[in-house]
């Protein structure tokens, strides 16, 4: 028996990340705080988790469905928190250990490969090292870390009738 029906829980994920992404875009609009390349990485994997729950919200899946867009939420779910886990990295890293400063995500798009924006996001810069903003002494990363991890484990917690009614069938 599951906790709650699937269409609930896409909805409170959907909810969930409707309010971190609203959270962000107070933090740039109304604080004006400037995000660096690794945190708009992680608003579009957001983004797309949120749009993934939606649409299964929405769509209302029977037990297969329902299984294929978990899956596609925790696999946001897991780069978001492998993306926001580098961050809180870089920035608990020494000072010389980061990468250089580049302008913008339009000249990285304009000048480079796509593989190379790419792998000079993940090495990061000295935008992404910077800790502007705490609450409870944790930065924007480690709250995005713990977001993404959440709805991993809500992601596993839909999964987890499927877990037990095998292990179920096994043991008979």
């Amino acid at each position: 028996m599951s906790l709650a029906p699937s269409r609930s829980l896409f909805l409170l994920a959907f909810v969930a990340g409707a309010l971190t992404l609203g959270a962000s875009f107070y933090l740039e609009y109304g604080a004006l705080l400037r995000p660096c390349f690794l945190c708009q990485v992680q608003r579009i994997l957001l983004a797309t988790f949120m749009l993934i729950n939606l649409v299964a919200a929405l769509h209302n899946p029977k037990r297969s469905a329902s299984y294929l867009y978990g899956l596609a939420s925790m696999s946001c779910a897991v780069l978001g928190a492998v993306t926001a886990a580098r961050q809180v990295l870089l920035q608990n890293a020494a000072p010389e250990q980061t990468g250089d400063c580049w302008p913008n995500l339009q000249y990285m798009i304009e000048n480079l490969s796509p593989w190379q924006a790419l792998q000079l996001t993940f090495r990061g810069t000295v935008d992404c090292v910077e800790i502007n903003w705490t609450l409870f002494d944790l930065s924007l990363p480690e709250w995005s870390l713990l977001f993404f991890v959440a709805m991993l484990i809500l992601g596993i917690l839909q999964f987890s009738p499927l877990l037990f009614s095998r292990r179920a069938v096994v043991a008979r």
